[in-house]
């Protein structure tokens, strides 16, 4: 079954909003297996409408649209589809009865215009709306199917999952599981090259890699009639994967980096304080979009200027003096210095030039040295990361995550 999402709206065209209905409505069907080959967006324009639903259905079982159901004359979805499959728009009682109940609830006049929002092509099964006032509905004609949906993701999605991920599920009688492994410390080219026999075999499963802010991501995917037949099939091929790629596999459901490093800290009972400089508290902030950190995360500290390196975290004026605020001893001392303060089993500093220039002292952009500390054991490592500023100081924090990840799992895989 072939599926096309059509998005209906000027706004879309304009960039003044996203289209993530498009986005969300894709992965869903991916996951009960209906291929999505084609996205299209268009204004609110009569003629060129009538042109893409026309279009979609000479090249898709399925045409879905977003959009263009609301009560003003520039939403044009329904009448247009009507015309276009030779329907009548009629009254549906039951949506102008809640619509009607709507406006009485917020104390609101009720406008003509609303009405129509409760006209649907004739023969339509209706898909209600708990969260807006425009129906959705389904049309089943001459081998193809139109839905009709809001635009709003909040309307939108409860819409999906309520009526249409069933509606899917029975027609298709199959699912698409999808494991998605994350890859760090390799390049797409040499990853790639490590598991080319995989990727050449595949049938089903499906393995697909790609790079995604600055980690590999390879997406397995089955294509069967339930998820434990799909787990069969895939646990084989991500055992085979898992012995290339070793430690560089820090995901096997998609994790991010911190969720992974977080997790193996609350497993072995290891709180963290950080010392940061060019990455700003980027890392912190990293740290703490993760549920349950606060088990773990005692402290994080900013010290951008090497006052405040002295003054907080102990770094000696000579060491500065000597070697530079961005060094191999200066990211020693300053996660010397947070764990002593803290008291913390487990420190992370950061020193580096993010760009978009050198530094003062002739350090190029993309300089970093990441200094880790786990109890007694210190490991500090430079890196020559490129990008923008922005894409230096992400990198330095993924690298200085993945750099502790290592450091506990030797520890511990060693006991």
């Amino acid at each position: 079954m072939v599926a096309e999402i059509l998005a209906v709206g000027t706004e879309l065209l304009m960039g003044q909003i996203s289209n993530t209905d498009a986005q969300y409505i894709t992965k869903r069907l991916n996951d009960v297996g209906v291929n999505v080959y084609y996205h299209t967006v268009v204004g609110d324009n009569p003629q060129r409408l009538k042109d893409s639903i026309a279009l979609a259905l000479s090249r898709a079982d399925v045409l879905i649209t977003t959009g263009g159901l609301g009560p003003t004359k520039d939403d044009l979805t329904k009448e247009t589809i009507a015309q276009a499959l030779g329907l009548d728009l009629v009254l549906h009682e039951c949506s102008f009865n809640k619509i009607e109940k709507f406006f009485k609830r917020v104390n609101k006049k009720m406008m003509n215009n609303n009405v129509k929002q409760a006209y649907v092509p004739e023969g339509s099964t209706v898909i209600p709306n708990n969260n807006g006032t425009a129906p959705g509905c389904i049309i089943e004609k001459d081998g193809k199917t139109v839905i009709m949906l809001p635009g709003p993701p909040k309307e939108m999605i409860p819409m999906f999952e309520e009526s249409l991920f069933p509606f899917f599920s029975q027609k298709t009688g199959q699912i698409i599981e999808s494991k998605m492994l994350k890859v760090f410390g390799i390049g797409e080219s040499e990853m790639e090259t490590k598991i080319l026999d995989l990727i050449e075999a595949q049938s089903n499963p499906t393995i697909a890699p790609y790079v995604s802010h600055g980690e590999v991501v390879i997406r397995i995917t089955a294509r069967c009639e339930d998820c434990d037949v799909a787990n069969e099939m895939l646990n084989p091929v991500i055992e085979k994967i898992r012995d290339r790629l070793g430690s560089m596999l820090f995901a096997l459901n998609g994790e991010t980096m911190e969720e992974v490093v977080v997790g193996l800290l609350i497993e072995n009972d290891i709180d963290i304080s950080l010392a940061e400089s060019c990455t700003g508290g980027m890392l912190a902030s990293k740290l703490v979009n993760v549920p349950g950190v606060s088990k773990v995360f005692q402290q994080g500290f900013v010290t951008y200027s090497n006052q405040a390196k002295m003054e907080i975290l102990g770094v000696s004026q000579q060491t500065l003096d000597s070697f530079g605020a961005v060094s191999k001893e200066t990211a020693i001392e300053m996660v010397n210095g947070v764990v002593a303060r803290t008291k913390s089993r487990a420190g992370i500093a950061i020193t580096g030039v993010a760009g978009p220039d050198s530094d003062t002292d002739g350090r190029p952009k993309g300089i970093v040295f990441v200094a880790v500390r786990l109890d007694n054991e210190i490991e500090c490592i430079e890196f020559k990361l490129n990008g923008d500023r922005e894409r230096v100081r992400h990198m330095a924090c993924l690298n200085a995550l993945n750099l502790l990840r290592k450091i506990i799992i030797n520890r511990f895989e060693k006991q």
